[in-house]
């Protein structure tokens, strides 16, 4: 049995069947599986782990809590167990808070001082963006190392959910100060968030429950419904004029109105602390801490290593604003990669060479894809005649479209596989299939760009293009946590999960440095902007169209 779930950045199709997820992934995005894998991390993603001295993931997340109570209790909504319908609330209302914040911020830095806005250039707004949504994937992986060796998920979701809340009551007063602790705290809160709440939702059933798939999915829509209603409030707090008018009339500075959407996101997340304290009882069987080794330690070297790591890599992809060849020798390493793995005689090496490649291709999807804060907010902001049945509403309300057409697809991709079977593409072709889809989504763009020089253009270029960015998503994201579980060596499922997840955050963080060039008062130039990443998108779906005969090979027959 199969059902979906959207993480807030990854959608998946997960199976009952099986302890490990068996297929799928969103950008969304990126974040759990029915086994209790958890994302974006361990990334997601998210739409996520481990004891492994290879990697900061444990091998606990992969296992399913066997006590009676979480195997037969139904005295929940529709005969799941009760924590489930806690654990939608607070989840629907993290992600209210995150793409509540997340929709308005781009557009909050470049605006100007007496807009309410920090003034920052698009380059300077866009590599913050990067840098921040590139931060919220790869500290998942420290948050879940927390969770599974020192306090246990149930806690790390209430702490995390705490530092979140902070964070954006701290965005909510106008200062550079609290602007940037604000995103910090948001970064750190999300990563012990988002994959423990995960976590404990695979841990109220069994492998075999066939209540699984379902219930999956009932916690999948709350992160929709979450993802879908937050830019809704926030935007119009943020940018609407009928609130500024109320405002005046309170004698408040209407150029404020930022900070009331931020602050709006922070009640979101207290909202689902608010849901997760008071009933906290259905929890109290999942989740728990672990028990120290035999001596009594815990591992703090790792935990050391694993931090440094991952503040390590930020760093260094922060330092590429500013030395883009960093960005170069990235890529060179990635390719270096895939050949060592490719000639080296065992099947598992050339099973992680097919998983770099795989690698690769995802980092230039999300590259493309996560614009929709940064480009694509610019474009529906400035360009785009934000209108619909007549009536006006803010440019931040689009950042909601995505969740819509998810919602719409998500069926449609589903019943398409069960009825293709055997006959649909490969793994890898299905990865090239999504790098087609949003590649022609900036080609979208282009003529789209072109209209700009007579005014604004109509709404439905970008309804065009979440679309084609949602097809290509439903292709490649749900596609490849499920080729990562089938061709990770068992030993190093951590390790490749991580890998997966890693692809998503630098991905983010190369769609925040794209974005920088984004150019809003030339229509030429406007053009060419999108013109350009249209072709290098079309240029890796060609590379791994004439790659997919060797990459099936290096898969060793895993489709």
């Amino acid at each position: 049995m199969w059902g979906w779930l959207y993480d807030g950045h990854f959608f998946r199709l997960i199976s009952t069947e099986t302890s490990r997820p068996e297929v799928r992934s969103k950008p969304h995005p990126l974040a759990q599986s029915a086994s209790q894998f958890t994302l974006p991390s361990r990334p997601a993603s998210p739409r996520s782990r481990a004891n492994m001295s290879s990697h900061p993931v444990s091998s606990s997340s992969f296992t399913p809590d066997h006590s009676p109570l979480a195997a037969h209790e139904t005295g929940g909504l529709g005969g799941h167990p009760r924590g489930l319908t806690t654990l939608f609330f607070t989840e629907m209302w993290e992600r209210f808070s995150y793409y509540g914040m997340r929709a308005l911020l781009m557009l909050f830095m470049v605006k100007t001082a007496a807009e309410g806005g920090l003034a920052f250039d698009t380059k300077k707004a866009a590599a913050i963006y990067g840098t921040y949504t590139m931060s919220v994937y790869l500290l998942t992986i420290l948050g879940g190392f927390i969770a599974d060796n020192f306090i246990g998920a149930r806690r790390a979701v209430l702490v995390g959910g705490i530092i979140i809340a902070t964070g954006h009551f701290t965005m909510a007063f106008g200062s550079i100060t609290t602007f940037y602790a604000g995103l910090v705290l948001i970064a750190v809160g999300t990563g012990l968030l988002k994959p423990n709440i995960s976590t404990m939702v695979g841990s109220l059933y069994r492998p075999t429950d066939e209540r699984r798939d379902a219930g999956f999915s009932i916690f999948y829509m709350g992160i929709n419904i979450g993802a879908f209603l937050a830019p809704l409030v926030t935007g119009y707090l943020a940018q609407s004029e009928g609130w500024r008018a109320q405002l005046s009339a309170w004698g408040l500075n209407p150029a404020n109105s930022w900070h009331w959407g931020f602050g709006a996101a922070g009640v979101g997340m207290t909202l689902g602390l608010v849901v997760y304290l008071l009933q906290r009882e259905r929890l109290a069987h999942v989740g728990a801490a672990p028990a120290p080794e035999p001596d009594g330690s815990r591992p703090w070297g790792k935990l050391g290593l694993v931090a440094l790591g991952s503040l390590a890599l930020i760093a260094a992809m922060k330092a590429s604003d500013t030395y883009p060849v960093i960005v170069y020798v990235l890529f060179a390493l990635q390719i270096a990669a895939i050949l060592f793995f490719a000639f080296r005689p065992d099947e598992d090496s050339k099973r992680m060479a097919a998983i770099l490649v795989f690698f690769f291709a995802a980092e230039i999807f999300w590259a493309i894809f996560e614009q929709t804060g940064s480009s694509i907010s610019l474009f529906a902001d400035k360009l785009t005649h934000n209108v619909a049945f007549g009536q006006a509403f803010p440019s931040s309300w689009w950042q909601s479209v995505n969740s819509i057409w998810v919602i719409l697809l998500a069926p449609v991709f589903a019943y398409l596989w069960i009825i293709l079977g055997h006959k649909q593409p490969s793994s890898p072709m299905k990865f090239m299939l999504g790098l087609l889809f949003v590649s022609l989504s900036f080609v979208l763009m282009v003529p789209a760009s072109k209209l700009t020089a007579d005014g604004k253009v109509g709404p439905m270029w970008l309804v065009g293009l979440f679309f084609l960015q949602t097809i290509g998503e439903m292709l490649l994201s749900p596609v490849g946590l499920s080729t990562m579980t089938k061709l990770a060596p068992q030993r190093l499922l951590g390790l490749v999960m991580g890998i997966w997840f890693l692809a998503a955050a630098l991905g983010n963080k190369l769609a925040g440095v794209l974005a920088g060039h984004f150019e809003s008062t030339n229509a030429d130039d406007l053009a060419n902007f999108f013109l350009k990443q249209a072709i290098w998108g079309g240029v890796a779906t060609l590379a791994l169209l004439a790659l997919v005969p060797w990459v099936k090979k290096l898969m060793g027959g895993v489709r």
